[in-house]
């Protein structure tokens, strides 16, 4: 299948489509990508109410991404909610088994907006075992917080920046609300601040943020304006309307796709 640029989303299904896999599939439709989607749970919420989440057996996760590759050339490959680190672990493997060069972004989805929490006990050794296999990780200021509970941020972005690349994102922040940071190539840190000056706040804005990383890193950007262009969107999502679910505007992305 050549003719189609695919870029798969490995998450959880949201019905109200303001987060997880259909919030990740319309954000690489908008960037000129074909969406494939693989589901991890299937949860019962809304824009403002999360009440039950439903894991999906880790051996039909594979069963489906397999079946996937099987058909599709996919080099980049977003994953949002997961059971476990232990799960992803499995999850990650199989990606490299299935293509060796693959960009995996994970964004580390710990609680929904809510405030449902999704994991309640992590196995760090398995993260730590990770990080060399994923391209970039996408926490927010809450979640980086939870990733390793007995260090500090500043402590924690040391520690995973010298395995893997970081985006932090700053909708979170109480310093300053919307300034993102990029950590890349173990030594490098760009400030990203905002681009607007308001935004309304959106139901799945940090999973929209990561899949339209995923699309901009997919068509072979430097990460750097990867990340810039991500934002931009991002940006552009929230201040699409003012409810709680915004709307992905197709026409604004001009790039072709590589």
């Amino acid at each position: 299948m050549s003719n189609h640029n695919y870029l798969l989303s490995i998450a959880g299904l949201d019905p109200s489509s303001g987060a997880g896999l259909t919030a990740d599939i319309k954000t690489f439709e908008a960037h000129g990508f074909y969406g494939l989607s693989v589901c991890t749970a299937i949860t019962i919420q809304n824009d403002i109410d999360f009440k039950e989440s439903h894991w999906v057996d880790t051996a039909i996760i594979i069963k489906q991404i397999e079946t996937l590759f099987e058909r599709f050339e996919i080099h980049v490959v977003k994953i949002g909610v997961i059971e476990n680190w232990t799960v992803l672990a499995t999850i990650v493997e199989k990606l490299h088994e299935l293509n060796a060069s693959i960009k995996i972004i994970v964004d580390p989805v710990l609680s929904a907006s809510s405030g449902f929490v999704f994991h309640s006990e992590m196995d760090l050794n398995v993260l730590d075992s990770l990080m060399d296999k994923i391209y970039i990780l996408t926490p927010n200021y809450e979640e980086i917080q939870r990733l390793y509970p007995a260090l500090n941020i500043e402590e924690t972005i040391a520690h995973i920046s010298g395995k893997t690349n970081i985006y932090l994102k700053g909708g979170h922040r109480t310093d300053k609300k919307g300034w993102d940071e990029l950590y890349h190539s173990q030594i490098v840190m760009v400030n990203l601040p905002p681009g607007v000056i308001e935004i309304s706040e959106k139901h799945g804005s940090g999973c929209v943020l990561s899949s339209a990383l995923a699309a901009n890193i997919a068509l072979n950007l430097e990460l750097e304006e990867a990340c810039i262009n991500a934002k931009n969107y991002t940006e552009h999502f929230l201040n699409s309307n003012l409810s709680l679910l915004g709307n992905h505007n197709y026409n604004r992305i001009q790039q072709s796709v590589k």
